[in-house]
């Protein structure tokens, strides 16, 4: 873990510099949080943004906020240099959120993760590696991984359908990927709700993924002045997405049922939301009509400690930050066919439920081996017959 809490500053550094000679808006920007060596620095900075009115009084707050839970939760893992790395990190988070409010970034619905001259998907995972407690993670059939990558770069055209339980699951899934196969968590294009875009503290996590903007149906309603515009911008994201598809060698991974999980109230056990038939459907059908050979995956992912949702559907924009350190899981199945899953189905609706639920079906019994394995502490010995766990990166 010593080695996976290192110290990123010189890189992190030279990158911002870069970023701070080339780009017209950082030419006033403030360097209050990039010259931040201690908490003080990073506390008091707030305060000055604050005072010079660049820095909304109810943005700081979610930042100081999150600068305390991130604190307690690195510092939790016991690695060495935690401390250091929780300035260099946040310091960098802050100057990025503070960017963001005084030059707000607009998503196109495709977007593109901005990897230069600031590097917003490095910034992430030096962000978000020390949230993870890499000795209690695993990955559940990592060769299916390298399988789907030769596939990709054959042409062929690969979506996951998977759970969703957390801001950081993009993240999750390229850093327990990074060891064998980086090529898929630079690569994939993660279909994302429109909170991901538009609250001030996620939007730099954000930038530095490949997005296409949707507005989830369980927000779809709240305004319902906004409920054409929202419409319209999801099929103009869903024009996007088909001509993706078409051109091939594309990553999709999409949460159907969206948005994240959350726990049994009576039990509080989590387990995967139940997916939308119709979103499942419409995924495959756009691979179908794509024209070029297309999968689908069913896959699963354990992540909710490292920054667990409220435990209700929130309307406002703007949630309490919770920061964790803790172990995590992502599994993968092989690909499930529709027209074996659908053969005795009687009409297209019936069979629209049946691939739905079959897809389910595979992410929750993937969960349950990660869940077994993670949170009580069976290991690699959690492993089954379908779902094979290891540890890439040892």
């Amino acid at each position: 873990m010593s080695e996976l809490v290192q110290d990123k500053e010189s890189v992190v550094a030279a990158t911002t510099s870069s970023f701070s000679n080339t780009t017209p808006t950082e030419l006033n920007h403030s360097r209050t949080f990039l010259d931040a060596r201690t908490e003080e620095d990073l506390i008091s900075g707030l305060r000055k943004e604050i005072e010079a009115g660049r820095l909304p009084l109810s943005v700081a707050s979610g930042m100081e906020e999150l600068y305390w839970n991130y604190k307690n939760a690195v510092l939790s893992s016991g690695a060495s240099r935690a401390a250091h790395a929780v300035i260099s990190n946040m310091s960098v988070a802050f100057d990025r959120m503070l960017l963001g409010v005084e030059h707000p970034f607009t998503f196109n619905p495709y977007h593109k993760a901005i990897r230069e001259p600031f590097d917003y998907y490095q910034f992430v995972h030096t962000y978000i590696r020390p949230l993870i407690d890499f000795k209690n993670s695993y990955v559940g059939n990592v060769s299916l991984f390298s399988e789907l990558e030769d596939k990709i770069r054959q042409g062929h055209n690969i979506v996951l359908i998977s759970n969703h339980q957390s801001e950081a699951d993009p993240a999750v899934i390229s850093l327990l990927l990074e060891a064998q196969c980086p090529y898929i968590g630079e690569n994939i294009k993660c279909v994302a709700g429109d909170r991901v875009i538009t609250d001030p503290l996620c939007k730099p996590f954000s930038m530095g993924r490949n997005l296409i903007c949707v507005y989830s149906k369980k927000h779809m309603n709240d305004d319902p002045e906004l409920v054409d515009m929202k419409r319209k911008a999801n099929t103009r994201s869903l024009k996007e997405m088909a001509t993706l598809l078409r051109s091939g060698s594309q990553l999709i991974w999409i949460a159907p049922s969206g948005g994240r999980d959350r726990p049994d109230p009576s039990t509080g056990e989590w387990f995967p939301a139940p997916f939308d038939s119709s979103s499942v459907d419409n995924m495959r059908r756009l691979v179908e009509h794509s024209g070029a050979p297309g999968h689908i995956y069913p896959m699963s992912l354990l992540c909710y400690d490292i920054m667990p949702p409220p435990p209700k559907v929130e309307k406002e924009i703007g949630e309490k930050r919770i920061v964790g350190f803790h172990g995590t899981g992502l599994s993968i199945a092989p690909e499930i066919s529709f027209s074996d899953v659908t053969a005795d189905c009687n009409n297209p609706n019936e069979a629209k439920e049946a691939y739905s639920q079959a897809m389910y079906n595979s992410v929750n019994e993937q969960y349950k081996t990660l869940n077994s394995a993670i949170n009580h502490g069976r290991g690699i010995e959690a492993s089954t017959s379908t779902v094979s766990l290891s540890q890439p990166w040892n």
